[in-house]
C-alpha cells in the first residue's frame, strides 16, 4: 500500500478534558424544527403532550447534552412574552427573519419540558435585536429567579413552581450579520452585550454568558469584530461565539473535504484575537468559545429563497431540508475531528439543527422518523468522545486539491477515557482515490486490546438515506485492524470515516 500515515499517542500528551457540550445542538423556531419535527399533536407518535417519542428517542440516542434556543435569527425579533401562559391566550406574531407565522403554541416552558424528555440543557437566547437589557432580564427572572417577583411569580402561575435554573445565554445572535434584524456595529453591539451582561450578573451570578462573534470567515469584519467587542465584553461573558457552514456548491468532492482545514484556522484566528484582547487587559481571564452552529449547509438555499420571497407568512413552512449525502457525513466527521483538536478552546459547540432543518434527524408528517448520513459520526463522537483530547503527532502522505492546495490525506484526534480504560482514534481519510495505512504507536497504553473497529463507507458519494431505505450506516470492520507489539496497523478504505476503539 503506497499511502501511509503514521501517529503516536501518549496519554502524557493532552490537549485537554472535553467539555461534553461540545456535543450540543440547536433547535430554532424555523421551518418544520419545532412544529412537525419535535411537536406535532394528533401524530401517531405523539406523547400526551404532542411530543413526538419517535424523535425524543433519536435524541436521546445522539446522548446531545445542551440544546441552543430559541435562534438563531428568529431570536432577534422574538418576544418571549408571547411564548408563556396559557396556550390559548397566546398571539400569532409575524416572524421577520424567516418571513413565517408564529403560533407560539410551543414556548419556553413547553421546549424546557422537552428538554426534559431528552436528557438536555437550554441554552438560552436573549433578544438584543429588538430589544435590549430590560427585556433580557426579564426573561433571566422569569427563568430563574425562585419566587417573590414579578416575573418569577409569572412562572409560578403558570405551572412552573421551580426555577428552570437555565446556565448558558447567549447575548444575542449574529449581530455582526445585516441580516439580522437590528443588526448593530462593533461599538454598538460591543457596549450593549456588556451592559446586558453585567445586568443579568446581578439576578443570577452563576450564569455563563455568550457574545456574539462573528457570523462566519468570510464576513468582512472579522476578524476585527473578536477584537472590538471583546474591549467591552472580556471581564462580562465566560465564551465568544463562532458560527460556520460548508458546501459543496460546485461539486467538487476532493476540495469538499478540505473545508475542515478552514475550520481549524478560523477556530486559531479567533484564539489569536481572543488573547490580543487578553494581553491588551493585562489579565489572567482565558477566554473560551462557543461554536454554537456549524454543519453543512447549501442542498436547500434555493427552495429557502422561494419560501421566504414568493410564499411568505405560512406555519412551519418545509425550509433548510437539506438531504445529506455520503460525502456530507465525512466532512461533518472531520468537523468533528476539528472541534475534538481544539478541546482546551472550544468548550461549547452546537450542531445546527437537530430536527428537520439541516439536521441529523428527519420526520415524516404522517410517517415515521429517520437517521440523515451525518447522524452517525455525531453520534459516535458524542458516545465515544467524552474524556481527554490527546495531542497526536501525526506525518505521512498527502493529496492536492484544486483551491485549498495540498491536505493531508488522514486527518484524525483520539480521546482518552481515563475512567474506563479505553481510547478512541477518530479517522477519516479523505482521499478519494487511494486505501491508507494508520500505523499508530500506543505503546503507553499497555495491555489494552482493540475493541472495535467501525467504519461508514460508500462507493456513491451522493448516496443519502430516507425514511424508506437506509444506504448510509456504520459497520463494524474488525479485522481492518490489528494491534503488535504495541502499534496498530488500520487500513482506512478511500473516503472513509473510521471509529477505532481500544481498552482492557
Amino acid at each position: 500500500m503506497s499511502r501511509r500515515v503514521k501517529m503516536m499517542l501518549d496519554k502524557e500528551l493532552q490537549i485537554s478534558r472535553i467539555d461534553e457540550r461540545l456535543y450540543g445542538s440547536f433547535i430554532e423556531h424555523l421551518g418544520r424544527a419545532v412544529y412537525g419535527g419535535i411537536y406535532q399533536p394528533g401524530h401517531p407518535a405523539a406523547d400526551e403532550n404532542g411530543f413526538r417519542k419517535d424523535v425524543i428517542q433519536l435524541a436521546e440516542e445522539l446522548h446531545v447534552p445542551i440544546i441552543r434556543y430559541p435562534g438563531g435569527n428568529f431570536v432577534s425579533n422574538f418576544y418571549w412574552e408571547d411564548s408563556v401562559g396559557p396556550v390559548e391566550e397566546r398571539p400569532r406574531r409575524l416572524e421577520l427573519a424567516w418571513r413565517s407565522l408564529e403560533k407560539n403554541e410551543i414556548g419556553i416552558h413547553e421546549f424546557y419540558q422537552w428538554t426534559r424528555k431528552t436528557g438536555s440543557e437550554v441554552m438560552m437566547a436573549v433578544n438584543l435585536g429588538t430589544r435590549g437589557i430590560a427585556d433580557a432580564c426579564n426573561l433571566l427572572e422569569y427563568c430563574n429567579h425562585p419566587s417573590g417577583t414579578k416575573y418569577s411569580d409569572m412562572r409560578i402561575r403558570h405551572g412552573a413552581k421551580d426555577p428552570y435554573n437555565i446556565k448558558v445565554w447567549c447575548l444575542g445572535n449574529e449581530m455582526d450579520g445585516p441580516w439580522q434584524i437590528g443588526h448593530k456595529t462593533m461599538e454598538e453591539y460591543g457596549r450593549l452585550a456588556a451592559e446586558t451582561a453585567k445586568a443579568m450578573r446581578l439576578i443570577d451570578p452563576a450564569i455563563e454568558l455568550v457574545s456574539c462573534g462573528s457570523s462566519d470567515r468570510g464576513i468582512p469584519t472579522f476578524p476585527e469584530w473578536e477584537a472590538a467587542t471583546l474591549m467591552h465584553t472580556y471581564e462580562y461573558v465566560d465564551y465568544i461565539s463562532m458560527h460556520q457552514y460548508y458546501g459543496n456548491r460546485e461539486n467538487d468532492s476532493n476540495d469538499f473535504l478540505a473545508q475542515s482545514d478552514e475550520m481549524d484556522d478560523f477556530i486559531r484566528t479567533v484564539v489569536a484575537a481572543c488573547d490580543y484582547v487578553k494581553a491588551r487587559k493585562r489579565t489572567r481571564k482565558t477566554m473560551n468559545i462557543s461554536f454554537d452552529e456549524w454543519n453543512v449547509w447549501f442542498h436547500s438555499n434555493e427552495a429557502e429563497n422561494d419560501i421566504k420571497e414568493n410564499h411568505p407568512w405560512q406555519s412551519a413552512p418545509p425550509m433548510l431540508e437539506d438531504i445529506y449525502n455520503f460525502e456530507d457525513a465525512l466532512l461533518v466527521g472531520l468537523m468533528l475531528i476539528t472541534l475534538i483538536s481544539h478541546a482546551d478552546r472550544v468548550k461549547i459547540a452546537c450542531l445546527a439543527q437537530l430536527v428537520n432543518v439541516i439536521a441529523p434527524i428527519m420526520t415524516d408528517e404522517k410517517g415515521g422518523a429517520w437517521r440523515q448520513t451525518i447522524f452517525y459520526p455525531f453520534l459516535h463522537a458524542s458516545k465515544y468522545g467524552r474524556g481527554t483530547a490527546l495531542l497526536p503527532v501525526i506525518s505521512g502522505t498527502k493529496h492536492d486539491t484544486s483551491k485549498h492546495g495540498e491536505i493531508t490525506d488522514v486527518k484524525a484526534a483520539a480521546v482518552y477515557h481515563e475512567e474506563k480504560n479505553e481510547v478512541t482514534v477518530f479517522a477519516v481519510n479523505r482521499n478519494l482515490e487511494e486505501d491508507v495505512e494508520l500505523t499508530t504507536d500506543v505503546r503507553c497504553f499497555e495491555g489494552y486490546r482493540i475493541l472495535e473497529h467501525i467504519v461508514m463507507e460508500n462507493d456513491d458519494l451522493k448516496a443519502v438515506n430516507t425514511l424508506q431505505k437506509e444506504t448510509v450506516y456504520p459497520v463494524k470492520a474488525n479485522d481492518r485492524s490489528c494491534l503488535n507489539d504495541g502499534y496498530m496497523t488500520s487500513v482506512l478504505k478511500k473516503a472513509s470515516w473510521n471509529v477505532i476503539r481500544l481498552g482492557k
